[in-house]
């Protein structure tokens, strides 16, 4: 291979992370000339799915970005007349490769940064997504749906009468929030925290929850404005693709790097997996990338902090904690059987700690969202790392959800994904453009920034992914561009088109 590979680059990006694929599907984009390259054996860095015996592994080789692996199998204890499946663990890695396990799970919300960036550049064609199920909170130990829909509302059983209609009118209006600037609540409560406007409007405390814990997402200090924008946001992406306003990509998030990757190859980027960087040095004019043995020479160069070479690394600062996740593999879901109708789908939990200072996110998957065997469900549990100790930063998260189900646990695992600190990255005095890690979000608003940010440092004056044509679309060398594909017309204006042929055919035309 490197033999084969050409010396000269317009841009070389070194990860495939879901930042690095960005930019460098957006660089592809534009007509740059791009080397792509990943040390390990497979995409997305960790972005990335894995099936369940890679996982495992994964936990057991600690690297730069991931650490502080463990996992522990588990016996299950529930009595069942007729057991449908005896999970063991062997019977479990016998379908390891059933499994599409992530490092960095996450939702998208239906209206949100991701959606319209997948729309607009029509990578959306490479991608399959699922809409959320459920949206749903704790109130009182037990695990309810929140009503997302206008619908949903009125036909939950969780709420009264009283309660509904006091929802709708609290919802209705945080929608209209922004239209009148003079309105008396933007004005009264500027400056103070979303939870006092709730109290101000009297809600009930079941709304109350409803709204901070699961539509708004935010927690006694969140401001008012901002409250209202998540709201809004919350709101604004209902009714798009289902009945919540979450989607989440079918057989795991590790599936959207390598949508970006394979634009970046359709526009002639060149990938290397399983090629590692031994060092990089710069002139006033290029950059020079040592790997396998060849000099590769580019004008660009952008790396995530996980790949920099040894001798690099300590300009970006050391690489701390930044997130704390937790994934269990269980023979039953969470919640009743109304949350889990069929065998389950997606389902959304934010949790808060008993002080409510911290907070985590939960995402039920089951075989439906191809991520695991039939019988079978995920739970991802992510939380800020606040330790080196990914299972004591869950603890109290955990002991909420599995305080009665902990007896169908077949598997659980703790990992840390670290990363530099941003200021180390922003701050490091070289030309390098480092990409930041995960951090800690529902949706991918802070990933498609950095990617955002990156490109306009590289190329300040061109468009960030613009729209790629569908094949039918694409005009080859010496081909009529105004020779329009018959079957792209409206059936109308391709019947008009049928009726002139047959009329040509029948017109005696003089020499």
């Amino acid at each position: 291979m490197s033999d084969d590979l050409p010396e000269e680059f317009d841009l070389i990006v070194i990860g495939t992370g879901f930042v690095e694929s960005c930019v460098a599907a957006a660089a592809s984009r534009i007509g740059k000339n791009v080397l792509h390259i990943d040390a390990n054996d497979y995409y997305g860095d960790v972005w990335s799915s894995f099936s369940l015996e890679a996982f495992i592994k994964l936990l057991e080789q600690p690297s730069n970005s991931l650490r502080n692996g463990s996992y522990t199998w588990h016996k299950s204890t529930e009595q069942e007349e007729q057991p449908v499946t005896s999970w063991t663990r062997e019977s479990l890695l016998e379908k390891s490769r059933r499994f599409s396990l992530d490092l960095s799970p996450r939702v998208a919300y239906c209206a949100g940064s991701l959606v319209q960036l997948l729309i607009q550049s029509n990578i959306c064609r490479y991608a399959e997504f699922r809409s959320l199920d459920h949206v749903c909170m704790l109130y009182n130990e037990e695990l309810v749906s929140v009503p997302c829909s206008r619908s949903d509302v009125f036909n939950t059983k969780t709420l009264t009468m009283v309660e509904k209609r006091l929802l709708m009118k609290f919802l209705t209006a945080c929608n209209d929030y922004g239209e009148d600037k003079c309105n008396e609540d933007s004005l009264a409560f500027r400056g103070r925290t979303f939870l006092e406007y709730l109290q101000a409007q009297r809600v009930t405390e079941k709304i109350a929850n409803c709204v901070m814990q699961a539509i708004a997402m935010c927690d006694a200090n969140t401001s008012f404005e901002t409250g209202m924008q998540r709201t809004q946001r919350f709101l604004g992406s209902l009714g798009r693709y289902g009945n919540t306003p979450f989607l989440f990509p079918m057989y795991g998030c590790g599936e959207l790097p390598q949508c970006f990757c394979r634009l970046c190859a359709v526009y002639g980027g060149i990938y290397c997996l399983k090629r590692s960087v031994d060092d990089i040095n710069w002139t006033d004019s290029e950059l020079l990338v040592s790997s396998a043995g060849k000099t590769l020479r580019a004008k660009h160069l952008v790396c995530a902090p996980s790949q920099l070479p040894a001798t690099l690394a300590t300009h970006f600062g050391e690489s701390e904690p930044r997130i704390s996740r937790g994934l269990f593999i269980t023979s039953k879901p969470l919640g009743n059987e109304e949350l889990n109708k069929g065998g389950g789908g997606v389902n959304l939990l934010r949790l808060l700690a008993a002080n409510g200072e911290r907070e985590a996110c939960l995402i039920q998957l089951s075989h439906y969202s191809g991520a695991c065997p039939e019988g079978l469900y995920i739970l991802h549990l992510t939380t800020p790392a606040i330790s080196a100790d990914p299972a004591a930063d869950l603890a109290d998260f955990a002991a909420q959800l599995f305080e009665t189900h902990a007896s169908q646990i077949l598997l659980s695992a703790y990992f840390t994904i670290a990363a530099p600190a941003a200021e180390g990255i922003a701050n490091a005095d070289t030309p390098i453009l480092c990409t930041a890690g995960p951090a800690y979000e529902q949706d991918y608003d802070a990933a498609i920034e950095n990617a955002r940010q990156i490109f306009s440092q590289l190329y300040a004056n061109e468009e960030f992914l613009p729209r790629a044509p569908d094949p039918e679309e694409i005009v080859v060398d010496g081909e009529d561009p105004s020779a329009l594909n018959e079957h792209s017309l409206p059936d109308d204006l391709r019947a008009q088109l049928q009726d002139l042929e047959q009329a040509a055919q029948h017109m005696d035309i003089a020499d």
